[in-house]
């Protein structure tokens, strides 16, 4: 459990430092591209009894073109929620990426064939509808341009992707003592694709690096790699299903994320965020206690 709970602690992190980002006006391709280089870092440092030639032969792993295609994900789904919060709004995009938690729940009912009551079956609707209520952040609901639908489309089945591939190299591939180096694989080929596409754009290639942008991603990176060592651990608890400890997981983020928010950044909920709140907390009850 206490994977868990690190996991989450975590990810909240994560939530924080970009907040900190949009404050002190840090250009973010740069900050994740060297987000991505200290999560490598890290991994690479974590593996016990990693010698040169296991680094070279690390190609030869089964999991590693997974770890190439959701390192190539991260970056760009998170390039596609900047493009959906430009055209859609902010709301728009926390509703999709984090209502995304039901495509994995739903792959490890599915895939692995987890066994499901009606108070399970409660909590895990209740969580999808908490999620949605605290993530709306205006009175009148989400309003979606037709022409912009694909962007949170494309946010909510990437994001949906990544944690059911994390999940399914995790049971099938990944041995314990491999997290570290598998999360640094998947890092390495995250920041590979970062740099491609701030050479790409005349735009980011003219954008100045500033020091703020290094400190930046130095500060990301840490929270960014342990969310996913530790959530990859989590995974392996015995004593919760799949399905509970992505919904505990996601839940208690969003939970934990707009507590800050209100405490430490002065946001502002509305009734309809209060509602999802209480939603959130008899769901986590629920999958706790029927998972």
């Amino acid at each position: 459990m206490i994977f868990l709970l690190l996991s989450i602690l975590s990810s909240t992190l994560i939530y924080v430092v970009f907040k900190l980002l949009e404050k002190y006006n840090i250009f973010r391709l740069h900050a994740l591209i060297f987000n991505y280089l200290i999560a490598f870092v890290l991994g690479i440092s974590m593996q016990s009894g990693l010698t040169f030639s296991d680094i070279i032969e690390t190609p030869s792993n089964d999991w590693f073109f997974g770890a190439i295609g959701l390192g190539v994900l991260f970056i760009t789904i998170f390039n596609f929620m900047v493009i959906t919060t430009q055209r859609s709004g902010l709301s728009v995009v926390s509703v999709a990426s984090k209502m995304s938690l039901a495509l994995p729940v739903i792959f490890v009912i599915i895939y692995y064939d987890e066994s499901l009551n009606a108070m399970k079956i409660a909590g895990i609707l209740l969580a999808l509808l908490s999620v949605y209520l605290v993530s709306i952040k205006t009175r009148k609901g989400l309003k979606i341009n037709t022409k912009n639908l694909i962007f949170p489309a494309i946010v909510f089945i990437g994001s949906g992707i990544i944690e059911s591939g994390i999940k399914f190299f995790e049971n099938d591939y990944i041995s314990e003592n491999e997290i570290p180096i598998f999360s640094a694989s998947l890092f390495l080929c995250a920041m590979t694709t970062g740099i491609i596409a701030l050479s790409l754009t005349k735009k980011n290639r003219r954008t100045p690096l500033k020091l703020k942008a290094i400190i930046g991603g130095f500060c990301l990176g840490i929270p960014n790699y342990f969310s996913i060592y530790f959530f990859i651990h989590a995974l392996k608890i015995e004593t919760l299903s799949d399905s509970a400890v992505f919904i505990l997981n996601s839940v208690s983020i969003v939970l934990l994320s707009t507590l800050i928010g209100i405490f430490y950044f002065g946001e502002k909920l509305i009734p309809k965020n209060w509602v999802g709140i209480v939603t959130a907390i008899v769901s986590l009850v629920l999958i706790s206690f029927f998972n």
